[in-house]
Order: structure tokens, then sequence, then C-alpha cells
């Protein structure tokens, strides 16, 4: 990898966007870097939670604009640039669809792709340190990486347009504030409250997490009783599997439980 390092242990995927030299910023072969990354991850059974943060003292600050890679396809207008964007929507694609548990880790700036990057997993976690911008007005462009989709429903609309107009920067308390993010925390404590989340997001039945969290993606777009069948479809075949087996042991034999996908 050139963009990003890739570690895994104890099922803990931790994926660092590294270049620092540019604050994290995302280039064309970062999103391909980071794609190969997903597609690998839902497809081992054995990576229960994924990891990712930034190098050094930020997160990400959106597209690294003045990247030559970035913009050797402006010669091709629309199409290259077309074909540039595909590439950054089955990203945030395949990210949103991963059946595994994703985390951000957002230890600094958080801009533009970047911060919608974050916003892409299913928990967010920041430094007290962090700072957010849907930086995108300010830079000639339009909001992407599936921030026109998570904000609205992270926040409302009226402050998910205030974010995306006027592309302010706002603190971490702010964030945390206005449900951007789950949870702020002291800059020293940060890698420990992260390695504490993932390592109980890596303990949980990878299964019934995988059906919830679809459910859970799903819950705008369907009705009361559409969410009921698919939850009872679910339950019934949580009944089938090893892990609910042992996790009714584990409640009789007052034992932490051991779950494995199965």
């Amino acid at each position: 990898m050139e963009t990003i390092e890739v570690t895994r242990r104890d099922g803990i995927v931790t994926v660092t966007l590294n270049r620092p030299h540019k604050k994290n910023a995302m280039t064309p072969t970062m999103w391909e870097e980071l794609l190969d990354v997903f597609v690998a991850v839902e497809a081992d059974r054995h990576d229960r939670v994924l990891v990712i943060t930034g190098a050094q003292d930020a997160f990400c600050s959106g597209a690294d604009l003045t990247d030559s890679s970035g913009n050797e396809g402006a010669a091709d207008g629309v199409g290259g640039s077309v074909e540039r964007m595909r590439l950054v929507t089955r990203c945030a694609l395949t990210l949103h669809e991963l059946r595994t548990p994703t985390l951000a880790a957002v230890n600094g700036v958080a801009a533009g792709a970047g911060l919608n990057l974050a916003l892409g997993c299913d928990i967010v976690i920041a430094s007290e340190r962090a700072r957010f911008s849907e930086i995108f007005s300010k830079r000639g462009l339009s909001v992407d990486f599936g921030g026109s989709w998570l904000l609205p429903r992270l926040i409302g609309l009226h402050r998910a347009k205030e974010l995306v107009f006027l592309a302010d920067i706002i603190d971490a308390a702010e964030a945390e504030r206005i449900g951007l993010v789950n949870r702020v925390v002291a800059h020293d404590r940060f890698a420990e409250v992260v390695e504490d989340y993932a390592q109980r997001l890596a303990a949980l039945p990878p299964i019934q997490v995988a059906n919830s969290k679809r459910m859970l993606n799903q819950s705008s777009a369907v009705s009361m009783a559409e969410a009921l069948e698919m939850e009872g479809l679910a339950q019934a075949l949580s009944f089938q599997t090893q892990d609910t087996v042992e996790a009714i042991m584990a409640f009789i034999q007052k034992r932490e439980p051991r779950f494995e996908g199965r």
C-alpha cells in the first residue's frame, strides 16, 4: 500500500491514512487502496471490526486538489471527472454496506470527503483536538462521499444545509453537541478509548450485528410492518446459530460469551 497502512490484530483491522505531509488528503490511489481493504474485510470472517484513522495530527483534510494523479483526468473533461467520481462512489457505498462494524477514530482535522468518510462509519470517536468542516463550497465544489445522504440523517436537514453551504469549521465539542460524532475524549486518552471500543465491537456476535446494522441502515426507507418482518426473519436466523447457543450458555454459566460467527 502506498498511501495507507493496514494492521490486523485479534479481529481488529486498523486502516491509517498515511499522507501526513498533506494532512492525509485523498488521492485516487488512496481511494483505490481503501476500496481494496473494504472488499477484503467484507470477505474475511476473521475481520471483526474496521477502524479508520489518520497518521500524525490529522484524520483527513479531504481531496488533494494539488495531486498530479488527481488532475491528470482533467483533460478528459466531464467524462474523466465522472470516472474518477465513480471510484469515490464505489468506495463510499462499499463502506456503507460492510457487514463488519466500522469505527472512525478522528484524531485531528476531518474535512470534505475526509469528514464524510468518518461519518460513513458506524461509530465516530473524536479527540478533543479534532476539527470538522464540509469544506466543499469554499473549494468551488458540491458535497460528495455520501454527505448529502448522511448529514440530514445525523443532524437534521437545516443543520446539514448550514454546514454544507457555509463550510464553517466546527470544533469537537460542537460536533458532539449537534450529533455529528458519538463521543469526544481527551487527546491523551484517545488511543485508549478507541482501543476499548474496537475490542468491544470485535467481541460481538458477527452475524447478529451485521443483521442489526443492515436493518438500522434501511430503517428510514421501510415501514414499521416491513421493519418487523425483517426483525422476525433475522431473529429466526439468530436462533439457528452457534453464537446464540453460546450466549445463552454463557449467561447460565455466568461468564463472558466467545462468539465465532457461526
